[in-house]
């Protein structure tokens, strides 16, 4: 029995709200083009940071400023590491090279190379799929009991470490082991969290960028093992520690990212974007917690291939043209505290 079989069903029908869907098409022709002149300089500086941050907590003897330079190591990787999302949605051929480095620089120094999502979250984005039990990235938990919500943070501090398993043991015996090599496959190379979701084999082009991807993070990974022979393990658990803490920001922002109420009928995208999350200025907190332009989930949803330097103006135009109290506002909240207190108390209503 699944997650949407335990609870009962109740309707996703709202009708489409035609104009807003018009609007955000219409709004914004002129912006769905990604720049390099942002896209470059701002991933290249968050990495940069992070890392020399993260060389800080490692080496630091001054207990105060090593744990603050974590800090922001975790919040500069994090940035980093969330342009992931972008490689899913912008045109391959949009910014040249741009992957490859990500991945060298990003996605495999924090073993989540950018597979992991690509042909992963573009089905969140189907029209069909989007909170269905075949949606990889929804689980309804304000439906769900309310242990579930800690449990759903807690498990991403384990994240890290079992990145590290997977790629340093599991994917170099899956090479020998065809059955372990599929399981692998299926169950623990998505970034997603519908334990029901089984991935399909990678096919053509994507395969063999695979096989590449998996073989940098599977070297890697045993070099950061075998490292610990010669400099000890205290290097590599500080910095299981910092991606730990990235981890747990993602997993409070993904909890936040939408409302989770659905029962697993096909939606209407008004409802999709109703079921969703912006979260615009003038709070700056999200900034930092919903960086790289997901503080705009909500229109993120309805503009899919926008690039996130965008957001915040066809969020202005938008605003501007539908005014207050359209279905467009709707989706507007203020923070991550009332969001959570939001889907805790429906974890906690009673359903027969």
């Amino acid at each position: 029995m699944t997650a949407y079989e335990k609870i009962d069903k109740k309707a996703a029908k709202t009708p489409d709200d035609a104009a807003m869907l018009r609007a955000a098409v219409d709004l914004t022709r002129d912006l769905s083009a990604a720049r390099p002149g942002i896209y470059w300089p701002d991933m290249l500086i968050s990495a940069v940071v992070g890392y020399a941050a993260l060389a800080g907590a490692i080496l630091l003897e001054n207990g105060a400023l090593a744990v603050a330079s974590g800090v922001v190591a975790a919040l500069a990787l994090y940035r980093a590491l969330l342009f992931i999302h972008e490689l899913t949605h912008i045109h391959k051929n949009a910014l040249p090279g741009f992957r490859f480095v990500w991945n060298l620089i990003v996605g495999i120094p924090m073993l989540t190379p950018s597979f992991m999502y690509e042909g992963v979250h573009t089905l969140h984005h189907a029209r069909t799929r989007y909170g269905t039990p075949d949606d990889p990235e929804y689980l309804p938990l304000a439906l769900m009991k309310p242990w579930s919500l800690p449990l759903f943070i807690v498990v991403a501090l384990l994240a890290p470490p079992l990145l590290l398993i997977r790629s340093a043991i599991l994917v170099p015996l899956g090479a020998l082991i065809p059955p372990l090599r599929t399981l692998v496959w299926e169950r623990v190379s998505a970034l997603s969290i519908n334990p029901d979701f089984r991935r399909r084999p990678p096919e053509g082009a994507f395969k063999r960028m695979v096989f590449w991807q998996e073989l940098g993070a599977s070297v890697w990974a045993i070099a950061l093992l075998a490292s610990t022979q010669f400099i000890g393990w205290r290097p590599l658990l500080i910095a299981l520690g910092v991606f730990s803490l990235t981890a747990v920001l993602n997993q409070l922002r993904t909890l936040v990212a939408h409302l989770w109420e659905n029962d697993g009928e096909a939606m209407t995208v008004t409802a999709q974007y109703l079921d969703s999350v912006n979260v615009p200025p003038p709070g700056t907190l999200p900034g930092l917690w919903a960086p790289v332009g997901l503080r705009y989930h909500a229109l993120h949803h309805l503009l899919p291939s926008m690039p996130y330097h965008s957001l915040a103006e066809a969020n202005r135009r938008l605003t501007a043209h539908l005014g207050a109290g359209s279905t467009y506002e709707r989706a507007n909240y203020k923070g991550m505290l009332p969001l959570v207190a939001k889907i805790a108390r429906s974890t906690m209503v009673k359903r027969d």
